[in-house]
C-alpha cells in the first residue's frame, strides 16, 4: 500500500529556507576562530552565536509550516484565477481528445457553437474542414481556415501531452496522454476589408475588332457609319454597366477599365457582348466579331496594362472572337466558337518573308526544326525554309530526332539524292555542337516550346524565328525575334510557299522540296476539305507550277496493310457519347506510327453523319495520345487545352502522361460535358 507523501520543498524556496542554517556553520567556525586568537573575545561572541544558533533552527521548524501554508493557498488562489482567466478569455479556447470530441471549451467557444444542441460534440462533424490528419500532429501546430455560424475562423490545433507521476506503475503501460488545445481566431472582419480591396482594384482591358475593315466593305458605303455608331454603343453600354470607363484609341480599339468585383460575373456570363456584338446586322454580309484582353492582380496598374496587351495578343493569335484573362500567371480563356476568317490580303506575309530575310543574312548558319514525332507539314515547312536559306548562300540543317513512318518515304528521297549534304538532317546533341553566336534558329509548325523536337536550342539560340499555324497557348515560346503565327492558315506548309514568293527573286524549288510542301498542305487539309481557303489553293498551284507531282505524292502516302487495319478496328471500337461526338481507340501493336494512324481514324470518324467532333486515344511508350478533329461546330483546341494539349480550332491533340486508356476515355467525356453546360458546344 502507498504512503501518503507530504508536500515537498524543493527549488528556490528550499534554498531560501536554509540559507540560515547554512551560515549558522559559518558562524560557529567564526566564534572558535576568535576563541584561538583570544578566549575572551571568543566567550564574548557566543551568547551572540548561540542565539542566531536559536533563530536559524526556529525558522527552519516553525516559519516553514507558515510559510508553506501561505504558498498553498497563494496557489490556490492563483489556479482558481487562471481558470477564470480561461473561462472568461475572450479568445475562443477548448480541448479536445485524439477523437476530436470536445472536452472542455470556455465561455467565448460555447458562444460560437451556441446554434448548435446536444452533447457528445466533436470537431470533425461541427467544422468539416478539419480532418484527422489535423488532429494527428505531434509537435507542430496544425493551422485550419474555416468557417461556422456565419463567420470564419483561423484554427489552430496544438498538441498537450498530459503525464503522471513518476511513481505509477501503469505509466509505461499507458503512456502520455494526448490532449488538443483549439484556438479560433475570428478572421471575418478581415477577409472581409481584404475582399473590399481586392474588390476596388482596376482591371485594365483592351478590346479590338476582328474584321472591322472587312465588314465595313460588306455593306454599303451610306451605312458604314451607323454600324460604327451600333457597335460603338453596344460596348460602351456594356462596359458602363459595371460603373467602367471605355475609350476609343483608334476606329477599331477600345481601352477600358472597371473595378474587380465585376470580373466574377464577366466570367460566369462568359462575356456575351461577344454575342451581342456578332448579332448586329444593319445588311452587312459578314458579322463583326471582337477579342478582348483583361488584366488583373498585377502588383501594379502598369503591369494590369502590360498583362491586357499580352492578353490581347494571344486572343488575336488564337483567332479572334474571344476573350483572354491574364490573373498573374494565370490564363484564362473564354469564347472562341467562331470560325477565323482567312485574310485576303497578304501584306503581312511579305512584310514578314522581308523580315525573316534581313535576319537571316546576318547569321552565317541556319538551324530548322519542327515537332515531336514529326509529321509531313512539319517535314515540308522545314524542307521550305532550308531552300530559302539554301538560296541565300547560308549553311542550313534540319533538326530531326525521331523519323515517324509518314515522313520517312519522303525523307529517303533527300537522303538518297546527292544533290543535297549529308548533314542536312540532324540530331538534336549533333546540331547543339554546332551553336554558336551566328547561328539562327527557325521554328516551323509549332510555338509550344515543351513540344519542339530539341527543346534545349531554344535555351542556346539568341536568334529565334516563330513560323505556325496553331492557335497560341498561354505555353508560348518568348524569346523569339520574329513571330508569325496565323491560325487562318491550313498548314505551315502554306505559310512557307507564301513567303517562298516574296523573300527573294528567282528562287528555284526542286521537285522533291515542292513534293514536301504539296504534302504537307494535303495532309493536314485531308485532302483540300478542313480548313481550306483561297490562299491554301493559290499556295497549291504555286508549288504545283514549281514541280510537284500529285500522282507521286499520292503514291508515297499509300497505307500499308497493319496500318489500314488498325484504322478500321478504331472505327469498330468507336462509340458515339452525347450523340454527337465521337470516341475511339487506336491499337498501337504492330505499328511504326501508331498515332499517325490515330490522327487519320479521327478524320474519317467526321465523315459519319451527326458527328460534330470524334476524339481518337493511342496508347504508345506509356502516353495516351490524342487526336481531336472537327468540321465548324466544336473548337477542339480549347477542348483539348483542357487536358494540357492544344492545336488548331479543327485539328487539335493531347498527350496524357501516366493514364490507362479507359481513364483518359473518362476524362474526355467530363471535359466535353464541361463544355456543353457552358455553351461552348452549339
Amino acid at each position: 500500500m502507498k504512503e501518503n507523501q507530504g508536500i515537498k520543498v524543493k527549488g528556490q524556496l528550499r534554498g531560501y529556507l536554509t540559507w540560515p542554517l547554512w551560515i549558522s556553520l559559518f558562524v560557529l567556525f567564526g566564534n572558535a576562530a576568535a576563541f584561538l586568537v583570544d578566549v575572551r573575545a571568543g566567550g564574548v561572541m557566543l551568547p551572540f552565536t548561540a542565539l542566531y544558533l536559536a533563530a536559524a533552527v526556529w525558522l527552519w521548524v516553525y516559519s516553514r509550516r507558515r510559510v508553506l501554508g501561505g504558498l498553498v493557498e497563494f496557489s490556490a488562489e492563483y489556479a482558481w484565477i487562471q481558470k477564470q482567466l480561461l473561462s472568461n478569455m475572450e479568445l475562443p479556447y477548448g480541448l479536445v481528445d485524439e477523437d476530436g470530441r470536445l472536452v472542455w471549451t470556455n465561455q467565448a467557444f460555447q458562444e460560437v457553437l451556441s446554434q448548435e444542441k446536444g452533447g457528445g460534440k466533436n470537431l470533425l462533424s461541427l467544422f468539416p474542414e478539419v480532418t484527422r490528419t489535423d488532429l494527428a500532429v505531434e509537435t507542430e501546430t496544425a493551422r485550419v481556415h474555416t468557417s461556422y455560424g456565419g463567420s470564419r475562423y483561423q484554427m489552430d490545433l496544438q498538441p498537450l501531452y498530459v503525464t503522471g507521476s513518476e511513481e505509477e506503475e501503469n505509466e509505461a503501460l499507458i503512456g502520455p496522454q494526448k490532449l488538443i488545445a483549439v484556438y479560433l481566431f475570428d478572421e471575418t472582419e478581415i477577409l472581409h476589408y481584404r475582399q473590399q480591396i481586392t474588390d476596388e482594384k482596376m482591371v485594365a482591358g483592351l478590346i479590338y475588332l476582328d474584321n472591322y475593315d472587312e465588314a465595313l466593305e460588306s455593306v454599303e458605303e451610306v451605312r458604314r457609319s451607323l454600324l460604327t455608331a451600333l457597335i460603338d454603343r453596344k460596348i460602351n453600354k456594356y462596359i458602363g454597366s459595371m460603373d467602367g470607363v471605355v475609350k476609343k484609341l483608334e476606329k477599331d480599339k477600345y481601352f477600358f477599365t472597371i473595378k474587380q468585383k465585376y470580373m466574377e460575373q464577366l466570367q460566369e456570363e462568359r462575356f456575351p457582348i461577344l454575342e451581342e456584338v456578332k448579332a448586329v446586322n444593319i445588311g452587312n454580309e459578314m458579322s463583326v466579331t471582337l477579342s478582348i484582353g483583361i488584366g488583373m492582380n498585377g502588383d501594379s496598374y502598369s503591369q494590369n496594362y502590360d498583362y491586357a496587351r499580352t492578353s490581347i495578343d494571344m486572343a488575336l493569335g488564337r483567332g479572334g472572337d474571344q476573350a483572354v484573362v491574364k490573373d498573374g500567371s494565370r490564363i484564362q480563356y473564354y469564347g472562341g466558337k467562331a470560325q477565323q476568317l482567312e485574310k485576303a490580303t497578304r501584306v503581312k506575309a511579305r512584310v514578314k518573308a522581308h523580315a525573316l530575310r534581313e535576319l537571316m543574312e546576318t547569321k552565317d548558319r541556319i538551324l530548322i526544326m519542327g515537332h515531336k514525332m514529326s509529321d509531313i507539314d512539319s517535314f515540308g515547312s522545314a524542307i521550305g525554309i532550308y531552300r530559302i536559306a539554301t538560296s541565300l548562300n547560308k549553311k542550313s540543317h534540319i533538326v530531326i530526332n525521331e523519323v515517324t513512318s509518314s515522313v520517312q518515304p519522303m525523307m529517303n528521297r533527300f537522303l538518297e539524292n546527292p544533290e543535297y549534304p549529308d548533314d542536312l538532317f540532324l540530331k538534336g546533341p549533333q546540331a547543339a555542337e554546332l551553336v554558336d553566336n551566328n547561328t539562327m534558329l527557325v521554328v516551323v509548325d509549332v510555338n509550344r516550346p515543351s513540344i519542339t523536337d530539341a527543346p534545349e536550342l531554344l535555351k542556346m539560340v539568341k536568334t529565334i524565328v516563330v513560323l505556325d499555324h496553331h492557335r497560341q497557348s498561354s505555353e508560348i515560346i518568348t524569346n523569339a525575334v520574329l513571330s508569325y503565327v496565323e491560325p487562318y492558315a491550313s498548314s505551315a506548309c502554306e505559310m512557307v510557299a507564301e513567303v517562298l514568293q516574296y523573300i527573294a527573286d528567282g528562287i528555284k524549288i526542286k521537285s522533291a522540296e515542292a513534293d514536301a510542301m504539296y504534302a504537307g498542305i494535303v495532309i493536314d487539309t485531308t485532302n483540300f476539305t478542313n480548313q481550306t481557303g483561297v490562299r491554301t489553293f493559290e499556295a497549291a498551284a504555286y508549288l504545283r507550277r514549281s514541280g510537284a507531282d500529285v500522282t507521286r505524292v499520292r503514291k508515297m502516302f499509300r497505307d500499308d496493310m497493319k496500318e489500314y487495319k488498325a484504322r478500321a478496328a478504331t472505327i469498330i471500337s468507336a462509340e458515339v457519347f452525347r450523340d454527337c461526338f465521337s470516341i475511339g481507340v487506336c491499337p498501337a501493336e504492330g505499328l511504326q506510327s501508331p498515332t499517325i494512324v490515330g490522327a487519320q481514324a479521327a478524320n474519317e470518324l467526321l465523315e459519319i453523319k451527326g458527328i460534330k467532333a470524334s476524339v481518337v486515344l493511342t496508347p504508345y511508350h506509356d502516353v495516351v495520345y490524342l487526336s481531336a478533329r472537327s468540321i465548324d461546330e466544336v473548337n477542339v483546341q480549347v477542348m483539348m487545352e483542357q487536358l494540357g494539349g492544344g492545336g488548331h480550332r479543327s485539328i487539335a491533340g493531347a498527350q496524357l502522361k501516366d493514364v490507362t486508356v479507359e481513364e483518359a476515355r473518362r476524362r474526355v467525356k467530363e471535359v466535353i460535358d464541361q463544355m456543353l453546360q457552358k455553351g461552348d458546344i452549339s
